[in-house]
């Protein structure tokens, strides 16, 4: 079965995100990966992944996402979060995150948890 990620960095963490990204890099390519459109733009041109982009998180990119996890298409969420900046789009967020909750999907919004769930997928799909 392939593992279907979405991952999403707010700005401050867009440079994190792409840096992990090169570090799953090999995972990834067999992977069914969403991201919201900024973030998506950066993982195809920097680290050459294929990338299914949603808009913008403001613009309702992470409430796409949320839809698609609520429909059961979404098996896990990179989420690297800014929490030192306020985001007009804090309602969207927070809806994301509990959408997580309620369906029992992982999300990961910090390096720490994002390499434990890869490396977890990780070695779930070379089983």
């Amino acid at each position: 079965m392939t593992c279907r990620i979405a991952l999403i960095a707010h700005d401050k963490k867009k440079d994190d995100m792409i840096a992990l990204a090169r570090e799953y890099a090999e995972f990834l390519r067999n992977c069914k990966l969403y991201a919201t459109g900024t973030t998506g733009g950066r993982l195809v041109k920097e680290v050459g992944l294929e990338v299914e982009r949603k808009h913008s998180g403001p613009l309702g990119g992470d409430l796409q996402i949320g839809s698609m996890l609520v429909e059961g298409h979404i098996d896990a969420i990179i989420f690297l979060r800014d929490p030192m900046t306020p985001q007009p789009h804090e309602p969207d967020i927070n809806a994301l995150v509990r959408s997580c909750d309620v369906h029992n999907v992982a999300c990961a919004t910090n390096l720490a948890t994002a390499h434990l769930v890869l490396s977890q997928l990780q070695a779930g799909a070379a089983k």
